[in-house]
């Protein structure tokens, strides 16, 4: 099997991914219960539908995460926020799917991430809501930053497996038919020499679904 049929298969649902089964089973549902809305064009809107389909769903499995700690929080980006988990060895974020246009994408960016970074994987807990706010309740193993990352060394590996650099931080493999974007020093650590991918945005292009 080819690794974008690989992929595509782990997007579908028919493969597997380190810590993806919950995941799979989320993305199931909100394909299933996808409606058109006629005549919106706006984002916004067909995304705050896909959230009440998504909450529909939370409440009917019970997966709200109610085990926030506030007085362990670390630290936030534009996406998420960081908090301690009660394992050392790992930290909780709290993701509100902002850089996405809709929450399925968000899921299907943590299946590939957990592809090709399973030692990273993340490990969907549930979801939190704050102020309003849906916010995917992730645990992923804690990195020690021992160094500076130099993004240079992000280029060169990322091209040796075959991704192209748009601009600045952001590259597409097209082959695969993917993007991954943010790649910054804070999103990819390094640790005793080895890149560590903490933080990564995947997208699905259209040519991702083209058979090969």
């Amino acid at each position: 099997m080819s690794l974008k049929h690989e992929l595509q298969s782990i997007i579908s649902g028919n493969g597997s991914v380190r810590n993806g089964e919950i995941i799979q089973t989320i993305t199931d549902y909100l394909r299933r219960k996808k409606t058109s809305v006629s005549g919106v064009k706006k984002t916004k809107l067909i995304k705050e539908q896909e959230t009440q389909v998504l909450i529909e769903f939370i409440d009917s499995k019970n997966l709200w995460y109610k085990s926030i700690d506030t007085t362990k929080y670390i630290g936030e980006g534009a996406e998420q926020k960081i908090y301690e988990y009660s394992d050392p060895n790992f930290v909780l974020k709290l993701n509100d799917s902002i850089f996405y246009e809709l929450w399925e994408d968000y899921l299907n960016s943590l299946l590939i991430h957990n592809y090709f970074f399973s030692h990273l994987a993340y490990e969907l807990l549930g979801f939190h809501k704050t102020n309003d706010k849906l916010f995917a309740v992730v645990k992923q193993p804690f990195v020690k930053s021992t160094e500076n990352t130099n993004l240079n060394n992000v280029k060169e590996f990322l091209s040796a497996n075959g991704f192209v650099n748009k601009k600045e931080n952001d590259y597409y493999h097209p082959g695969l038919g993917i993007i991954v974007e943010d790649l910054h020093y804070e999103n990819v650590l390094t640790e005793e020499g080895s890149l560590q991918f903490i933080d990564t945005v995947f997208f699905l292009m259209p040519s991702f679904y083209d058979k090969e």
